[in-house]
């Protein structure tokens, strides 16, 4: 009876190291090797939600079809034969190139619009999923030779977990944002490329002759070292295919992909690809915002701003020499700092966030809210629209009672409220919302050039009449003007819909329809 392969390796020539010694250098592998495979999981989600939208969505389905990859790797297994260790160092070269470069090759093909993005996001997933799935159950029959059976596979699961819990913390305290997606992705390609070589180097008496081996992983690791080096230059690239426009600054937060751009005195902002306003024509949709139910409260004193770290609300409340205190909380303080800091913007805002009557607080309104009694004269609740479940919070009924609490009793709350004409359904799903919360609405709507037909939602515990004055150097609104922005034509007219209850979400899935259908 011939030799089963296994049994061929362990016959093979001995290691320079102890069994003892061998084994903690591969459990400390398979630490690395279970830190590299969560984080191409990570990346290829994370891209995914930038690119995509809806984060629950792209991390729930790139998740699931990566552990269903991996478990065709672990099955695919079985099949290999042959020296254990060559093969392992094979994957784990392949491991390296392949998920290293996944979130670039990614990038550049959204940017290049390069055939169906989707088909090529799950495949990359699929392959890194079945490249991973192959690595441990390969490690374990290398391991079986020195440990008993029992006692290998509690240590080898026990460091896996481990080192999975290792970059689900550094992954967005640390990786994204200081490398973002692409050098993360790199970074961790290098580490599978270093595992290759240290075991090239721990398995030296059996694979003495591997010269063509050392010359691949010594080109693999090149390879990407070349990716980081030139990886600013191929962001760079890549969003000059995406944006129509000068690109000027970039950033990747915890949170959220920041990109403003520049063409001639027009200046825009992008978060995760969508446009948040063009400088050509923000005063219009941030005077809609602010000034009709602010110019109606003449007593306001202390102001909330819910979102807006661009500073633009902030700088309309400004005009009213009466404001005694502005609260700006908004979750990101990469958005905050940047609108504080950059002479460029900070024209744009009129430095307002560094005016001494504003406090800026960075943290999750929700977490805020609840944890703090103040109350306001008035509050702008100023997010960006509902296109995911995390976003959708902060627009239930949950949400508005808890903000209803921290009004004065005469006071008014503001809502941006997306777009009446393109997503109709979603702006009176808001308004039904806010009523279902107990208070009584005032939808309005504006033209902004930049976004279309867009709308907001007044709403108090009155109603509240028009303004009867504005503040002077505004460009877009007028007293006379007011009224008509309270009149809907049919085409925008109140739908009979269902509010959006936290447990429920309701108002995400009709946006997303909505919004597919104009984008599509």
């Amino acid at each position: 009876m011939s030799a089963s392969p296994d049994a061929h390796f362990a016959s093979s020539a001995p290691s320079p190291l102890s069994p003892a010694r061998m084994q903690h250098a591969l459990l400390a592998s398979v630490f690395i090797i279970a830190s590299c495979g969560l984080a191409y999981e990570l990346v290829a989600a994370a891209l995914a939600s930038y690119l995509l939208g809806d984060s629950i969505t792209q991390f729930s389905t790139i998740i699931g079809a990566y552990l269903f990859a991996m478990g065709v790797g672990s099955w695919l297994s079985r099949y290999v034969s042959g020296n254990l260790v060559r093969r392992f160092i094979q994957i784990e070269m392949a491991v390296g190139v392949v998920g290293g470069f996944t979130a670039v090759a990614l990038f550049l093909a959204f940017a290049a619009q390069m055939g169906p993005f989707r088909g090529l996001l799950y495949l990359a997933v699929l392959a890194v999923g079945v490249l991973v799935g192959l690595e441990i159950p390969l490690v374990m029959r290398i391991l079986k030779r020195d440990v008993a059976f029992k006692e290998l596979v509690s240590q080898v699961l026990a460091v896996d977990y481990l080192g999975a819990l290792a970059v689900s913390l550094l992954f967005p305290l640390l990786l994204v944002p200081y490398l973002g997606l692409m050098r993360t992705g790199l970074l961790f390609g290098l580490l599978n490329v270093g595992v290759a070589i240290w075991a090239l180097a721990l398995f030296r008496v059996e694979l003495a002759r591997a010269f063509g081996l050392r010359f691949i992983a010594g080109g693999c690791l090149v390879l990407l070292l070349l990716g980081l080096a030139i990886a600013g230059r191929i962001s760079s690239m890549a969003e000059s295919w995406l944006y129509a426009d000068e690109v000027i600054y970039t950033e990747n937060s915890p949170y959220q992909r920041i990109v403003v751009t520049r063409w001639r005195d027009d200046i825009r902002l992008f978060l995760n690809q969508n446009l948040q306003f063009s400088s050509q024509d923000e005063y219009r949709y941030h005077e809609a915002l602010v000034h009709p139910g602010l110019a109606a409260l003449p007593a306001a004193r202390r102001i909330l701003v819910l979102g807006g770290g661009d500073g633009f609300a902030v700088r309309e409340i400004l005009r009213y020499p009466q404001i005694q205190s502005i609260t700006l909380v908004d979750l990101d303080p990469a958005m905050t700092q940047l609108f504080s800091t950059a002479p460029l913007l900070t024209g744009l805002n009129g430095n307002a966030l560094n005016d001494k009557r504003v406090t800026v607080i960075n943290d999750d309104a929700g977490r805020w809210l609840e944890e703090h009694a103040e109350v306001f004269d008035f509050v702008i609740v100023d997010f960006p629209d509902p296109s995911s479940f995390a976003l959708g919070k902060l627009y239930s009924t949950g949400f508005y009672r808890l903000l209803a609490r921290h009004l004065a009793p005469d006071g008014q709350l503001v809502v941006q409220a997306t777009s009446p004409y393109y997503a109709r359904r979603s702006f009176w799903t808001i308004v039904v919302t806010l009523e279902a919360a107990g208070l009584k609405t005032a939808p309005y709507h504006a033209l902004v050039p930049s976004f279309g037909e867009w709308g907001y939602v007044l709403a108090g515990r009155d109603t509240r009449t028009l303004p009867a004055a504005y503040p002077e150097g505004l460009r877009f609104l007028t007293v006379a003007g007011t009224p008509d922005l309270f009149h809907f034509p049919a085409d925008m007219a109140r739908l009979p819909v269902e509010p959006n209850r936290l447990n429920e979400q309701g108002l995400v899935r009709v946006f997303e329809q909505e919004w597919h259908g104009v984008l599509r």
